[in-house]
């Protein structure tokens, strides 16, 4: 039995799912850059690029919460702040299909990545000098 706590369990689940929505949009605009015709095809295949960078960074950091790394919360904490700017943004643009589902993610990440058991089971008892 691991002594990972269910809530880091569920952060790392909530992050390495918008990891793989990362992956299939910019998968997705990559595909409609090779067969569409897009007004501007390099900046296109910029964004591809990134989405799929960005999810294969959130799946590396799911994976660390997951192996109880340290490392892993501060980038968790971070794409959960920028992920709560897009589902407002998304919210505020008459989105609301999409962002209050992701806003709903976002604010289970946070809570879960920044609570007391999840807490305890990466940083331990020490105490900082």
């Amino acid at each position: 039995m691991s002594n990972r706590p269910v809530t880091l369990t569920v952060a790392a689940v909530v992050v390495a799912l918008e990891g793989i929505l990362a992956v299939l949009l910019g998968g997705y605009v990559g595909v409609e850059t090779v067969i569409g015709k897009p007004s501007d095809p390099i900046s296109s295949l910029f964004v591809a690029g990134f989405g799929i960078a960005v999810g294969a960074a959130l799946l590396w950091v799911a994976w660390g919460l997951l192996q109880t790394q340290r490392w892993a919360r501060g980038p968790g904490v971070v794409a959960q702040i920028f992920t709560t700017i897009v589902a407002i943004t998304l919210i505020q643009s008459g989105q609301g299909a999409m962002g209050i589902p992701l806003i709903a993610a976002t604010l289970a990440g946070l809570v879960t990545l920044l609570s007391p058991p999840t807490t305890h089971a990466l940083y331990g008892d020490e105490r900082p000098d």
